[in-house]
């Protein structure tokens, strides 16, 4: 049986990303899969990475993320809400994100996920990385809500090219070693809640959600985003001529990343 591991962070239950993310488990467990979920809000989950989760440090007198990450790795400390992030990414076939575009970002408690779930020695090292990472032949998917007009999400726009807001949190996820599928976007949204008599955005609302589900029913098939990786890379990690990767921050004609699916 295959395994989706669902993380939300939004605040508020009821919103279109609350929604999306429930849609989203549904159509998983319609296909028989198992589904994991982590409301990061509902949790409480801590994303201020810090000295206070790291009893027994390794540097007493300085602070230094990474070895104290390792440190508590490698003697069985790491705090209980991040192995236990740990173990359900372990244990998932694929992992989805479903979050809002806050100031172009994700909102500061899933930043604090990656910062903290994300731990040197535990997830990754410089030995595991990208193709050989931890997560290699694992999938991962970001779902995001975002508002303002479609049409001026594209790079010279208004609200810039969505693919360079994605790029942070996608290329966090390759890096780990997950094969990273073209993200669902839904725009334009606002603050509209689906709690909201509103005919027009009730009937877009169920719009998205069916592409979801179809998103979810055609995962095996879904392109993944072409990254560059090791090979294509110097020893100090520089791009090996004729290997420059343009990615989301260099005009491709047709390129339109305003994609539901």
């Amino acid at each position: 049986m295959s395994t989706a591991h669902i993380v939300l962070a939004h605040p508020e239950p009821r919103s279109y990303s609350g929604h999306l993310a429930r849609t989203a488990q549904v159509a998983f467990e319609a296909r028989g899969w198992q589904v994991t979920r982590s409301d990061l809000y509902a949790m409480g989950f801590d994303p201020v990475e810090g000295p206070a989760h790291f009893p027994g440090r390794k540097h007493a007198q300085r602070f230094e993320a990474a070895a104290e990450q390792r440190h508590a790795f490698e003697t069985g400390r790491l705090a209980a809400a991040v192995r236990d992030e740990i173990d359900r990414l372990q244990a998932a076939d694929l992992v989805m994100l479903q979050y809002p575009l806050w100031w172009y970002a994700g909102p500061a408690i899933l930043k604090g996920w990656f910062d903290r779930v994300l731990a040197y020695g535990a997830v990754y090292t410089s030995q595991e990385r990208f193709e050989s990472g931890r997560f290699r032949g694992r999938r991962a998917l970001v779902s995001v809500v975002g508002g303002g007009e479609t049409e001026s999400f594209v790079l010279g726009g208004r609200n810039g090219d969505v693919r360079q807001s994605l790029w942070p949190v996608q290329f966090s996820l390759h890096y780990v070693g997950f094969r990273v599928l073209e993200p669902l976007v839904v725009l334009g949204v606002g603050g509209w809640s689906p709690d909201e008599e509103d005919p027009a955005e009730s009937e877009r609302l169920a719009r998205h959600a069916e592409a979801v589900t179809a998103a979810v029913q055609r995962i095996e098939s879904r392109p993944a985003v072409d990254f560059n990786s090791q090979k294509d890379w110097t020893s100090t990690g520089a791009p090996l001529p004729g290997r420059e990767d343009p990615g989301p921050f260099v005009y491709r004609p047709g390129a339109d990343p305003r994609r539901l699916s």
